[in-house]
């Protein structure tokens, strides 16, 4: 039993997490892999010794219990952005408080953060039958934790083409059209959502989309495509591609939320990194906001009854 080696996908079966953050989590270091050709294995000894360094330590008696929560990182799970990153290494400098983050798209981080394998979970998921982003999950899944779902920001979402636009496209036809070759986001990212619920509004077969199976896992990649000539549109935020140089013809704005998942170890951190969200200092270093709106930056838009009270 010691000498198996396993699989991504296994592992993944095994922890109940996608493929993509047993990847992040061999990408950090977190899990030590090896290689059978183009293939990835996990040996069974390595996944033991990685499911004993994330079990909580054993309880100590009052007397000798020091302080073992203020090491303890902070982990943000869900969708991308460079606000996000931004974020992440300010409360590093300004704080001394660790996130360690793990981009795996909206949907898969509110899941993380329903199962408690999260604390914060990025998000900015379109419910197709309200229009309304984020909230109505958020009730669905979220009944009886403590939980302050926080405004981070609004973006503006459209297409992302080459410079000058030289296939002309300018609505969601033009991506069924034979001498467009599009690229998408994987399943489960809000942006995904958004495409798909337009898509279906406006009666667009996907089928008829070159390129829609065609999957990135963040907006940088999505259009790194385009900026190196292997694809003429992609679906994605204003700042990936200002980021490149490319055009951006606007499509929608979303909204694009914190979640914050209280338990009696991060209560304190996290109403830390939610009161610095809200400060004068944070929002004066966002320097880069192109394809941003900030104005509601900090905003307490809903808490359950049993999360820490944080100002609106």
């Amino acid at each position: 039993m010691d000498g198996k080696a396993y699989t991504p996908d296994e592992v993944a079966q095994l922890f109940q997490i996608s493929k993509h953050t047993v990847y992040e989590l061999i990408k950090r270091g977190d899990l030590q892999a090896f290689k059978v050709g183009n293939k990835m294995r996990i040996e069974h000894s390595e996944i033991e010794r990685y499911k004993e360094s994330t079990k909580a330590p054993a309880k100590k008696t009052q007397m000798e219990q020091p302080d073992t929560h203020a090491s303890l990182p902070i982990r943000l799970s869900g969708s991308h952005d460079f606000l996000v990153e931004h974020y992440v290494k300010q409360t590093s400098k300004d704080l001394q408080i660790q996130i360690q983050p793990t981009y795996i798209g909206s949907l898969e981080g509110l899941m993380m953060l329903y199962r408690g394998q999260t604390d914060i979970a990025a998000v900015h998921l379109l419910d197709p039958s309200s229009q309304e982003y984020n909230l109505p999950f958020i009730h669905q899944l979220f009944v009886y934790e403590s939980i302050s779902v926080v405004r981070f920001v609004s973006r503006e979402q459209g297409f992302i083409v080459a410079k000058g636009n030289p296939k002309n496209i300018t609505d969601f036809q033009d991506l069924t059209r034979k001498d467009i070759q599009f690229v998408n986001r994987q399943k489960g990212a809000g942006t995904r959502f958004l495409l798909d619920s337009i898509l279906s509004r406006n009666g667009i077969d996907p089928v008829k989309i070159n390129g829609y199976s065609n999957e990135e896992w963040n907006h940088l990649s999505t259009a790194s495509h385009i900026s190196r000539g292997m694809a003429d549109v992609a679906f994605g935020i204003q700042s990936a591609a200002s980021h490149l140089g490319l055009d951006f013809i606007p499509v929608a704005k979303e909204q694009f939320d914190l979640v914050f998942r209280f338990t009696n170890e991060n209560k304190q951190k996290l109403t830390t990194l939610i009161h610095y969200l809200q400060s004068p200092e944070f929002k004066s270093s966002l320097t880069d906001l192109e394809g941003y709106d900030i104005k509601d930056l900090g905003t307490v838009i809903y808490q359950t009854s049993k999360a820490e009270e944080i100002p609106c």
